[in-house]
């Protein structure tokens, strides 16, 4: 039926054709605008990349940088596409033709800060997000921040992180990942009482996850209190039975 209605559509514009001959005029359909289209592919790639239809976000974003070469959102979006498949190189090439379009673009910095620490490459990394949290017209330094203080969590460096995560806390006191971040890094430099705080505060603004009951089972039971600890670790067994978290929580319980 779609192929027929397509012919259809075909014989009638070739009918308006025909006519506009006949009468001696030239009838011009107005040329969409390709900048315009290119953010519609934008749009929709990115749409198919949050429900993991990968493929077609592929082609909606190449698409895309195809309307507009110089599309730095969509060479953004592609490097998270390709770093999501694993496709690392195709990934690095991708932000670095966004920032080599617009050198000053903090969103495909914070991103591409993102994908270096994630691959050790935390130097590198830290430079971006320092970049991008300087810009005084970036919308979400405090996601930076967090992203910062991340990666020095996973280059060790937990005294920076710290850092990192109360600045991002300063510009949003509610930002969840900070806060349960927070509360990680303080419970690894073993102090219980701060660490019980931030994730007290992390459970009023967020909800929990396998990791926040497992950290909450593991304060608790550093500070000895055997009934919140008791309450952590049920919450977390009744609710993410399969979770990495719930197996570690039956592997460190009294035989």
């Amino acid at each position: 039926m779609r192929r027929q209605g397509l012919i259809a559509g075909a014989i009638g514009v070739i009918i308006l054709a025909l006519a506009g001959c006949a009468q001696n005029t030239t009838v011009r359909k107005p040329l969409a605008d390709p900048n315009k289209l290119a953010e519609i592919n934008l749009e929709l790639g990115v749409q198919y990349m949050q429900s993991r239809e990968f493929q077609t976000a592929m082609d909606k974003l190449n698409k895309a940088i195809e309307l507009n070469p110089r599309y730095v959102d969509a060479h953004n979006a592609m490097g998270l596409l390709r770093a999501a498949l694993g496709q690392n190189g195709q990934a690095e090439t991708s932000f670095k033709q966004a920032l080599h379009i617009d050198p000053a673009n903090a969103s495909a910095m914070n991103n591409y800060g993102q994908f270096l620490c994630q691959r050790g490459r935390y130097d590198e990394g830290q430079k971006l997000f320092a970049t991008a949290a300087a810009d005084p017209l970036y919308q979400n330094p405090e996601k930076v921040l967090n992203n910062a203080g991340s990666c020095a969590v996973s280059a060790g460096k937990l005294d920076v992180a710290e850092d990192f995560f109360r600045k991002a806390l300063e510009i949003d006191h509610q930002l969840a990942p900070a806060l349960l971040q927070l509360a990680e890094v303080n419970f690894q430099r073993k102090r219980f009482l701060p660490a019980r705080g931030y994730l007290q505060r992390y459970i009023e603004v967020a909800q929990h996850s396998p990791k926040s009951l497992w950290l909450g089972t593991q304060i608790e039971r550093e500070l000895g209190d055997r009934n919140a600890e008791a309450s952590y670790a049920l919450l977390l067994e009744r609710n993410f039975p399969d979770a990495s978290q719930t197996k570690l929580l039956l592997e460190s319980k009294p035989q």
